[in-house]
């Protein structure tokens, strides 16, 4: 277990403190999407992760109230990429954009399946060769909400950068490295890439989010 020696509240006459991960060691990786993917996962700058939000349920009774969780709704994340000058980042973004719908043709696929993709965002420990996963998010059913393709202006040198918005369908975490691949709920979870398989075994259930 990686600690900091002499630091940190004093706990069983221990003061160590967990050594913390670190934002920038991670990686974003794509199943399903319309293009090859190994360019867009390298070109990738920052990403969110899954927020869960769950509906509160009141129950009125006599003096009091009680409060019990209903319908949950898995937050979308966002995905910033750098616009490469071999447009490989924006051709895949375009390429799986005109799966969900073919806007020259207004047509729009005939069922989820036939778009959504699958995509994980692991936590490294930042080694180049054989890097260790801490832990995963697994989403499936994702699709793209909206694309950002940024702005130019002849007085900045910034790099131009495409931002994209993903709405998903479930969404479970996975523990890896030091020996567990255990997801949160002590399950494990298999998800799809399109969309078509939920959560197994996460919290006994089916298709359920982490912990139910």
């Amino acid at each position: 277990m990686a600690v900091i020696t002499n630091f940190g509240v004093p706990v069983d006459n221990s003061a160590t403190t967990l050594m913390p991960k670190l934002q920038y060691r991670f990686r974003v990786t794509f199943q399903g999407f319309a293009s090859e993917t190994k360019d867009v996962t390298q070109n990738v700058i920052s990403s969110s992760r899954p927020n869960l939000t769950h509906e509160e349920v009141v129950i009125d009774s006599y003096n009091s109230k009680m409060y019990l969780a209903g319908k949950h709704t898995w937050e979308p994340i966002t995905v910033v990429f750098r616009d490469d000058m071999s447009s490989k980042v924006i051709k895949a973004i375009g390429n799986q954009l005109n799966k969900q719908v073919d806007h020259a043709d207004q047509a729009s696929a005939i069922s989820g399946s036939a778009y959504k993709f699958g995509m994980q965002i692991e936590t490294l420990d930042g080694n180049n060769t054989s890097p260790v996963v801490f832990d995963t998010w697994d989403l499936a059913g994702c699709f793209i909400t909206q694309v950002q393709y940024g702005d130019l202006n002849y007085a900045d040198s910034t790099m131009v950068q495409v931002t994209m918005t993903i709405r998903y369908d479930q969404a479970a975490h996975l523990m890896g490295g030091d020996g567990a691949d255990d997801a949160l709920s002590n399950g494990s979870a298999t998800l799809g890439t399109n969309g078509s398989t939920g959560v197994t075994g996460v919290g006994g259930a089916t298709g359920g989010p982490p912990g139910t």
